[in-house]
């Protein structure tokens, strides 16, 4: 498989980089609108779109873009399509657009977002960089609503806003809270390094269950770098 072919990006995105599981970027959103299932979804899929736009305008641009000021340049870019994006939720989309609030301008310095078009999108073509913000987005979209869920069912009993429980359950209203993000992200993360752990144990390759950087940053090679591997 081709390390710039769309399902490799995907991949990347949704299993290898994982930008929450894997990279551990973007906290402050992850942790912050996930009371639900339904306001992951909405984060994530808002993310994607600006992440895949960027990436692709970045990447079109990229021999035009003087390097003294790509940084300010890529804002620009990035916060553009915020403002779209802001504005369309605001028009059709009002609920989440209120569940969200001002999570949704703070998009635009989001580190994911940044970090793809500095590490990717700026130097490499456009279709390749396109998917890479298509897979990062979709592998934020998995992981906010996977914790938005968990943190639902277990602190209101509901899924999507639907009542799942049975009327006997008492709601942990923690888990909606503040610290229920933390506790349900820590728990997510060690079950994960468990898997990976057990799995090395008995030989088997776990090289695509990663949890934060499994590289030597300070020495990471020129290759590496240019691919945001590192």
């Amino acid at each position: 498989m081709k390390e710039n072919s769309a399902l490799e990006r995907l991949k990347n995105g949704i299993i290898t980089e994982n930008p929450t599981f894997v990279l551990t970027l973007g906290m402050c959103p992850t942790l912050a609108v996930t009371t639900s299932a339904i306001n992951g979804l909405g984060m994530g899929l808002t993310t994607m779109a600006v992440l895949a736009l960027s990436n692709m305008f970045i990447s079109m641009l990229r021999k035009v873009i003087p390097d003294k000021v790509r940084i300010p340049a890529f804002i620009v870019i990035i916060a553009s399509f915020v403002t779209v994006v802001e504005l369309l939720l605001k028009a059709f989309i009002p609920s989440l657009y209120d569940a969200l609030g001002l999570y949704i301008p703070l998009i635009v310095v989001n580190c994911i977002i940044l970090g793809r078009a500095e590490a990717y999108a700026s130097k490499n073509k456009v279709i390749p960089s396109l998917f890479d913000g298509i897979g990062m987005g979709l592998g934020f979209t998995l992981a906010l609503t996977i914790i938005g869920a968990v943190r639902e069912l277990i602190g209101a009993g509901q899924l999507f806003n639907i009542q799942v429980m049975p009327d006997s359950y008492v709601p942990c209203s923690i888990f909606v809270l503040a610290p229920g993000a933390f506790f349900v992200l820590a728990a997510l993360t060690a079950i994960q390094n468990k898997i990976r752990i057990n799995g090395e144990k008995k030989g088997r390759d776990m090289s695509k269950i990663q949890s934060g950087c499994g590289g030597d940053c300070m020495n990471c090679n020129k290759e590496e770098a240019e691919h945001g591997n590192c």
